[in-house]
């Protein structure tokens, strides 16, 4: 069973670049599209960015495009999102997630959450 958690959350300055982790203890991810949402204070969870079950395909969302990266590594179970030029409207709680999908898209049901890493960009 998938079993996600999330590591590399803190505190950053604006323009700064962090990396962010996501390890499944239970080896599944290689059948799961993987993907990672954000809840910032006071608003609802948003779709960040998704990867395939191979890693070909990758998704987007417009606010994050060019600024962050995600990849992953099926072989150490693992899912990373890269995030760059980081901006104060960043700040969230940022949780991976996993779908037996075979895309990740902003739509796409999501079947496993992580229990969520805090981001804190500051200007």
């Amino acid at each position: 069973q998938v079993q996600l958690v999330e590591s590399g959350g803190g505190s950053v300055q604006a323009g700064d670049s962090l990396s962010l982790s996501c390890v499944d203890s239970g080896r599944a991810i290689r059948g799961c599209a993987m993907g990672w949402f954000r809840q910032a204070p006071g608003k609802e969870r948003e779709f960040v960015a998704g990867i395939s079950r191979s890693g070909a395909n990758k998704y987007y969302v417009d606010f994050v495009k060019g600024r962050f990266t995600v990849s992953r590594d099926n072989d150490k179970n693992t899912v990373n999102l890269q995030m760059n030029s980081l901006k104060p409207e960043d700040t969230a709680v940022y949780y991976c997630t996993a779908s037996v999908q075979v895309v990740m898209l902003p739509t796409t049901p999501v079947n496993y959450w992580g229990q969520g890493t805090l981001v804190t960009v500051s200007s």
